[in-house]
């Protein structure tokens, strides 16, 4: 049993999955498409994804503004979310995902990635630093996992 975490962007979907014990997540790609709408291609490859890896449940990243609003990004995460549970039949978990991609270019830039070369990994790591928010608190509320 493994979770997928997702960073949904206008252009790229990040991944990351984690391990079969829960404990940590990894990076696995960016999916890229050339147009915002044109989802087929990411859903199918995302769909082959859960089948590679054994994934039970989806954590997708949900950007609230700053003062906790919603905007227009979020609610195409929303439909985003519904078109993966229609075609996946896996549950999909909003989580919250202010300031990752944020956290995520510290984190690159601690690492000492060109700047040129971040672009290209920067949602594959926000993923997984929503993916590890989404673990790390199941182990914090003593949920029962599996």
């Amino acid at each position: 049993m493994r979770i997928l975490g997702l960073d949904f962007g206008s252009r790229t979907v990040g991944v990351a999955v984690s391990d079969e014990l829960l404990l940590t997540a990894q990076g696995v790609e960016t999916i890229e498409r050339k147009e915002e709408n044109k989802l087929r291609k990411t859903c199918a490859r995302i769909e082959t994804l859960i089948g590679e890896y054994g994934v039970t449940e989806i954590v997708l990243g949900f950007p609230k503004n700053m003062n906790n609003t919603e905007g227009e990004r979020a609610e195409k995460t929303k439909e985003f979310k519904e078109m993966l549970e229609r075609r996946t039949g896996l549950p999909v978990i909003l989580w919250d995902e202010r300031l990752t991609t944020v956290a995520a270019e510290q984190v690159l830039m601690e690492s000492g990635v060109r700047r040129e070369n971040r672009k290209a990994v920067i949602d594959k790591v926000a993923a997984c630093l929503i993916l590890q928010g989404y673990l790390d608190s199941l182990k914090k509320d003593g949920t029962e996992i599996g």
